[in-house]
C-alpha cells in the first residue's frame, strides 16, 4: 500500500504490567486569549495548546510533546531517559511538523567507576554531529576534571566520519513484545520502526499474522503479513497453495483470505488505549488512529479525558498526522459539568475547532 501515518506513539505509548512498573501519564495545558479589537474571528483567537503523554517501563521514561497553536500543528518533540546497567541515558527528538523537517537529536549518558564520572554528549544538529567527553574525580585535596570536543557546527555535512547510527529497542506493550528500530543517517532522522508478531485469530491455530509500522518524516506506512504453520505432515505429503482457484481435475478451492484492519485495546486502570488501523478506508478516510482516554475521579468530582490522533494515507504534515482531537469534562459538582474541546486539522493546518460548554441541573 502507498506510504502512510501512529507514532506513535506521538502519543503513542501506554500501559503496562504491575511487575514491570509500567503506567501512563500525561498533561493537557491549553491558554487561549480573545482580543476583541479584531474584526474577524480567526485573528481575534490565540491559542496555545500543549500535549504531554510519557509511558514509563521499568527504569525507562519515553515522552511525546506536541504543541498546537491557531496556526494549527506547532512543534513536535519526544524524549527519553533512564538507566542501563550503570549508565544514565536521556535522550531528546525534535522535528518541525509542517515542513516536515529534522531539527536536532541529542544523547547524554553518564557513569560513575570507582569515584570517578565519565560523560558523553552526542548532538546531532540537521546534518552536523558533535561529540564531547568527559572526565572528573577527586583524590586528596586535587580534583581534575577534563572534556574533550569533536566535530562542530559549521554546517558542512557530517562530521567525525560519522555516517548514521540504527538504535534497536524490545520493550512490552500491551499483550505484545515490540521491538523497535530507530535509524538516522547524514541527513538527520531516517526512520522508525516498530514491529510485533505472533498476532493470534481465533480457531485458526495454524495461522498468524505480522505486523509492522514504519514512520518516516513524510510518511508512515503499515505492513501486515501472515505466518502460516500447518504442523508436521504425517502420512499423506500436502501440496498446499495458498489461494489457488478451483475447476473440473483442480485443486480445491479455500478462496483468499483477506485481513482488512487491525487494532489493539489496552487498559491500565482507569487509562484506555486503543489503535486502530483500516486497511479498507478510501481516499480522503482515516485509515489509522490512535487514542487516549480515562474516566477517574478529580478533586471535585468524576473526570473524563479523551486525546486522539488520526491519520491519512499521503498526507502533508509529519508522519501523515491529518487530525488531532482533545476533549475532556469535570463534575465540579453533583449539579455542575465543565466541559472543553479542541480540534485541529493538521492537514490543512488550521485550528478549526475549540468548544468550552457546562452542563448545570436543578
Amino acid at each position: 500500500m502507498k506510504r502512510a501515518l501512529v507514532l506513535s506513539l506521538i502519543c503513542v505509548l501506554g500501559l503496562g504490567f504491575s511487575s514491570l512498573a509500567a503506567s501512563l501519564t500525561g498533561y493537557w495545558d491549553t491558554d487561549v486569549t480573545i482580543d476583541p479589537q479584531q474584526t474577524s474571528f480567526a485573528a481575534a483567537i490565540g491559542l496555545t495548546s500543549e500535549i504531554g503523554v510519557t509511558y514509563t517501563v521499568g527504569d525507562w521514561a519515553f515522552t511525546s510533546i506536541t504543541t498546537l497553536t491557531e496556526a494549527g500543528w506547532d512543534t513536535q518533540e519526544f524524549e527519553a531517559a533512564g538507566v542501563l546497567g550503570a549508565f544514565s541515558i536521556s535522550s531528546g527528538l525534535e522535528f518541525e511538523p509542517n515542513t516536515p523537517a529534522f531539527v536536532s537529536w541529542d544523547v547524554t549518558t553518564g557513569v560513575s567507576i570507582a569515584g570517578v564520572s565519565f560523560g558523553a554528549v552526542f548532538a546531532l544538529d540537521g546534518d552536523d554531529a558533535t561529540l564531547e567527553l568527559s572526565g572528573s574525580g577527586v583524590a586528596g585535596d586535587v580534583s581534575i576534571d577534563i572534556t574533550v570536543y569533536f566535530g562542530d557546527d559549521e554546517g558542512d555535512g557530517c562530521d567525525l566520519d560519522w555516517a548514521g547510527v540504527e538504535i534497536g529497542i524490545d520493550f512490552p506493550f500491551c499483550c505484545a513484545d515490540i521491538s523497535a528500530d530507530l535509524v538516522f543517517d547524514c541527513s538527520g532522522f531516517d526512520s522508525i520502526t516498530f514491529a510485533t508478531g505472533g498476532i493470534a485469530i481465533p480457531n485458526l491455530p495454524w495461522l498468524t499474522i505480522d505486523a509492522e509500522i514504519e514512520f518516516t518524516m513524510d510518511a508512515k506506512t503499515v505492513t501486515i503479513s501472515p505466518d502460516l504453520d500447518f504442523g508436521d505432515i504425517v502420512c499423506f505429503d500436502l501440496d498446499i497453495d495458498w489461494g489457488a482457484t478451483g475447476g473440473v481435475n483442480a485443486p480445491l478451492v479455500f478462496g483468499d483470505l483477506t485481513i482488512e484492519g487491525i487494532s489493539l485495546e489496552c487498559d491500565i486502570g482507569a487509562v484506555s488505549f486503543t489503535g486502530v488501523t483500516d486497511l479498507t478506508a478510501t481516499e480522503g478516510e482515516y485509515f489509522e488512529w490512535y487514542t487516549i482516554e480515562t474516566n477517574d475521579d478529580g478533586c471535585c468530582g468524576p473526570f473524563g479525558f479523551e486525546l486522539g490522533f488520526y491519520f491519512l494515507e499521503g498526507g502533508l504534515r509529519l508522519f501523515d498526522i491529518a487530525l488531532i482531537d482533545v476533549d475532556m469534562s469535570l463534575q465540579i459538582a453533583s449539579q455542575f459539568t465543565f466541559n472543553m474541546g479542541l480540534e485541529v486539522n493538521v492537514q490543512t493546518q488550521a485550528f478549526t475547532e475549540w468548544t468550552v460548554g457546562f452542563y448545570v441541573t436543578w
